[in-house]
């Protein structure tokens, strides 16, 4: 069976969660659930590490600004994650070259990557905290239920993973005003630290002195 639905999932939801995506996988591959996953990502000294970082993620990711400045750090690490991870997935499988995978998988993840960097940034826009909790759960929950359902009919879930990417990017591009307007709050409150006095526009029809 071709490995590609899964290389492609996965690219999907390392581009919103690498870390569960290696655990979960790591774990269905230990238990003996799927025999597509390649040893060195059941090594228990690795399923460690990566659940100590998903923990870690999973707290940073429900704080507004917070999320914001752990997806900056995180926008080189989700795609290098894909792509490993595909081209681990497609070495083990053999049906797929292994740099093919890894640019598929790297590919998806960098783009889903931005495609939840730009939803936060929207939903950080609202003072208040419980959307961007909402959505980060709504996040883990989804990359869990995907990658598991890609290990058993691995062609709907990429077509699920696929057509949430395709929602994704037309979400980012209706919320690209509330997207700006979080980088110039963000410019503003930086010109704040620094003791950079804002520009003041006077009310409508008055003039300027």
């Amino acid at each position: 069976m071709s490995v590609l639905p899964l290389v492609f999932t996965s690219g999907w939801a390392s581009g919103i969660n690498a870390y569960a995506v290696v655990l979960l996988l790591g774990i269905f591959g230990a238990t003996g659930v799927s025999d597509e996953v390649p040893a060195s990502l059941q090594r228990t000294d690795v399923l460690v590490v990566v659940a100590v970082l998903f923990l870690c993620e999973v707290v940073a990711d429900k704080v507004p600004y917070v999320d914001t400045v752990w997806d900056a750090v995180h926008t080189v690490v989700r795609p290098v994650a894909g792509a490993v991870v595909a081209a681990l997935l497609a070495g083990e499988s053999g049906s797929l070259p292994e740099i093919a995978a890894g640019a598929i998988g790297g590919s998806t993840a960098l783009v889903s990557h931005l495609v939840k960097a730009g939803t936060r940034m929207a939903v950080n826009t609202s003072p208040e905290p419980f959307s961007n909790i909402a959505l980060s759960a709504a996040e883990d929950l989804g990359v869990a239920g995907i990658v598991t359902f890609a290990i058993f009919h691995p062609w709907i879930a990429a077509t699920l993973a696929g057509t949430l990417l395709v929602v994704g990017l037309a979400l980012v591009i209706f919320l690209a005003s509330r997207i700006r307007r979080f980088w110039r709050r963000r410019a503003e409150r930086r010109a704040e630290k620094r003791g950079v006095p804002q520009p003041v526009v006077p009310p409508s029809g008055a003039p300027w002195g």
